[in-house]
């Protein structure tokens, strides 16, 4: 029997080295580069073997257009590691005491979505904020409400919580991103770069890609 695609992309060390980093949060080229150590064209060359996989998918910054980050699409690779006869379920986080901060520029639809969804699968401190809070999307309420969630949330500030400890900070856009404080701790940083929902469609699909990145979460921070 062949070894599967997954397998062999991900049996090479550089590429394997590339998916441990993705896993972690997504990262735009240059911090590939410097996190692995290795050539821009090399590691160009192996993102491209992950994309055309299906492994990674790359995405504008909202920020900067010229930039692109890198998101390990973790459903995937769950569904390519079960068709592989390895591994049968899909890893989800357990219930923790971890106290994590989302963070989106307006606070109004993807970190109040994000809080309401961990929320919802953990008993964790779940804490959301805005750089530039502005009122809570009616269609974050409407699609967390397809979740079978009730979300009430009060626009947040940055600036009220950054003096607070968490263990681990997620920011949800590019924009919010380049303006991160100093925290006390320092907790861990991650960043998943998702565009900003403008329709109810576009709301769904962040709603799952959150849902689909908050059951994939580390255990630990």
């Amino acid at each position: 029997m062949s070894v599967p695609l997954y397998i062999r992309l991900l049996a090479d060390p550089l590429r394997w080295q590339l998916a441990q980093e993705l896993a972690e949060g997504d990262r735009r080229v240059r911090e590939l580069v410097a996190a692995v150590d290795q050539p821009q064209n090399l590691v160009s060359y192996h993102l491209r073997q992950l994309r055309d996989a299906g492994l990674v998918i790359a995405r504008r910054s909202s920020f900067d257009g010229r930039d692109t980050y890198y998101h390990l699409d973790q459903e995937r690779c769950a569904q390519a590691w079960s068709e592989a006869a390895l591994h049968r379920n899909p890893i989800t986080p357990t219930e923790t005491s971890r106290r994590v901060l989302f963070l989106c520029t307006g606070n109004s639809g993807r970190s109040p979505m994000a809080e309401a969804l961990l929320r919802h699968r953990t008993k964790g401190d779940v804490t959301s904020a805005g750089s530039h809070p502005k009122p809570l999307h009616p269609n974050a309420v409407r699609v967390m409400a397809e979740y079978g969630i009730t979300l009430e949330h009060q626009p947040t500030h940055l600036d009220t919580v950054h003096h607070n400890r968490f263990d681990l900070v997620i920011s949800l856009c590019d924009r919010v991103r380049e303006v991160l404080p100093a925290f006390p701790g320092p907790p861990r940083l991650v960043h998943w770069s998702l565009p900003e929902p403008d329709n109810l469609s576009s709301f769904r699909t962040v709603a799952a890609e959150l849902d689909s990145r908050i059951r994939y979460l580390p255990k630990e921070a």
